[in-house]
């Protein structure tokens, strides 16, 4: 197939993108988390119990304290911003048991589903700022390991409204069941999103 060049196709534009590498996912996270004022969504094949520098503000901050992210997720809840957090399989035990522990986030329904067809990594703030890249949420793929321990990952932000509202639109589909009915791994799916 031809390839045509930028000016020939119509869905090719430029776009501001920041490159994100290894370690520098942390700061993404921990910024989106921090900075979110309306929304935060998160979609990942993998989740575990990341470790991120305390909440700002926090006594466990001024010490240099690292947490859980259910911490992070549970003031998420608490400065009423929506939380949706889409991944391929349930949690490690150490999130569970994390999660456990804040009976405010524990007991708030609907903010984790799982799609084991999910492979997909990318983290929405606000709707107006994308990270899309190949981090899982886990201290390996995050940048929280040691140098040496931690993946190799590579990612870009970007607040482009196209390239935002597309990411939003696709987790969309996969959060609400959409993609249920033509799912051919259903049988396999112990709770389709559709809810039949």
């Amino acid at each position: 197939m031809p390839r045509l060049a930028p000016s020939q196709n119509p869905d090719a534009r430029q776009v501001a993108l920041r490159w994100i590498e290894d370690s520098a996912h942390t700061e993404v996270v921990e910024r989106a988390l921090a900075q979110a004022e309306r929304s935060v969504w998160i979609a990942t094949a993998n989740l575990k119990d990341v470790r991120l520098e305390a909440p700002i503000g926090s006594v466990a901050r001024a010490k240099g304290r690292y947490v859980s992210v259910t911490e992070h997720f549970a003031g998420l809840m608490n400065r009423k911003v929506e939380l949706r957090l889409l991944s391929a399989s349930p949690p490690s035990g150490p999130f569970r048991t994390s999660l456990a522990r804040r009976r405010s986030l524990a007991n708030k329904a609907g903010w984790l589903r799982h799609c084991p067809r999910v492979h997909l990594k990318l983290l929405i703030v606000d709707g107006t700022d994308l990270y899309l890249g190949s981090a899982n949420f886990t201290g390996a793929g995050l940048g929280a390991k040691a140098d040496g321990r931690r993946n190799f990952e590579l990612g870009i932000t970007t607040s482009d409204h196209v390239l935002v509202d597309a990411a939003q639109r696709r987790f969309d589909r996969i959060w609400t069941g959409a993609e249920c009915a033509g799912c051919r791994v259903r049988r396999q799916c112990p709770a389709p999103l559709d809810g039949r």
